[in-house]
């Protein structure tokens, strides 16, 4: 029990030193010791982009011969040590990763994705304003984090296809569509679909459309719907939520934000609704990002009477 507090713990007390660090380096004077850890993460980072290179090359090697230094390359590759705890639900620490690979051998034909996520906002797609580790919510059990790869087809500018398999060899296959439209110059909305299938929920899909007003070029008002329906459930999850984005450039960003979510069928249609702030910036140069998330939620437990409970995350990403 105490090993899964402090490897929270330690992690939010690196958060402000690896800021120091940080402002040290933008000062020209940085200590030995900030010196040693900005040496660590550059390793780090070398060693993950690495291995990501030579996993694009033996993948590439599959399909034909054209080498991957013609024009492959390895993008959104993404390493995130995610923190949570919850009032009522305690400590709960993972690890996500994605990359997609864009082969020489599949060039304008197809691209392959790796990755480790929680095994139903993969399969769903779900939007990420209501996936577990931004609801604060940890892991129901440790196989709902799962390993993943596969080959995806642009089959139009906003359409794909993809076929995957996931931990335990299981397979599932999605077809996503997305699309934008600008109403005027300050308002956006955007439209993304997914239909999916796998052996436990057959058939289904993931519908979601957000819409932005822009106040400012710096400040704007999201408000982001999901909804999800399968054969196996036979009704919708669904989660909306209402909230100000305020940028402060060098992917800066504070937020706050008004959340529901719920499923049609259930005793209680609604699930939990809740606030929830954030605060995103670069932690290292442009490629090492923080999050600070702080919440507050009236969840529904069963037959209990509705409950309150406060919520904290701290997130680290690394981009390679």
């Amino acid at each position: 029990m105490h090993g899964r507090k402090l490897l929270p713990l330690a992690l939010i007390l690196a958060f402000p030193a690896l800021a120091i660090a940080q402002s040290a380096q933008q000062q020209g004077l940085p200590s030995p010791e900030a010196a040693q850890e900005q040496a660590l993460l550059e390793q780090s980072r070398t060693q993950v982009r690495g291995f990501s290179v030579w996993l694009g090359e033996t993948v590439n090697d599959w399909f034909g011969d054209r080498p991957f230094e013609e024009g492959g390359k390895v993008t959104n590759g993404r390493l995130g040590l995610r923190n949570l705890w919850r009032q009522d639900e305690g400590w709960n620490t993972n690890v996500r990763f994605r990359a997609r690979f864009d082969l020489p051998n599949l060039r304008d034909k197809a691209y392959v994705f790796i990755g480790r996520q929680n095994e139903r906002e993969l399969v769903t797609d779900q939007s990420e304003a209501f996936t577990r580790e931004q609801l604060l919510l940890e892991e129901r059990r440790k196989e709902d984090q799962t390993g993943f790869a596969g080959v995806g087809v642009a089959l139009r500018k906003n359409l794909d296809f993809r076929v995957g398999v996931r931990g335990g060899m299981k397979f599932y296959t999605q077809a996503r569509y997305r699309k934008q439209w600008a109403l005027t110059e300050l308002d956006r909305i955007e439209f993304r679909e997914t239909v999916f299938w796998n052996n436990k929920d057959k058939f289904g899909s993931t519908t979601a459309l957000d819409y932005e007003h822009a106040f400012t070029p710096s400040l704007s008002l999201n408000w982001q719907n999901a909804t999800t329906i399968s054969e196996k459930t036979d009704d919708f999850a669904w989660g909306s939520s209402l909230g100000l984005f305020k940028r402060f450039g060098d992917d800066r960003i504070l937020s706050g934000e008004m959340l529901v979510t719920g499923e049609t069928g259930a005793e209680e249609n609604v699930d939990e609704y809740g606030v929830r702030m954030k605060w995103t910036q670069p932690v290292y140069r442009d490629w090492l990002i923080g999050e600070f998330i702080v919440g507050h939620y009236w969840p529904q437990r069963e037959d209990r009477e509705r409950e309150r409970a406060w919520g904290v995350g701290v997130n680290l990403e690394m981009r390679f």
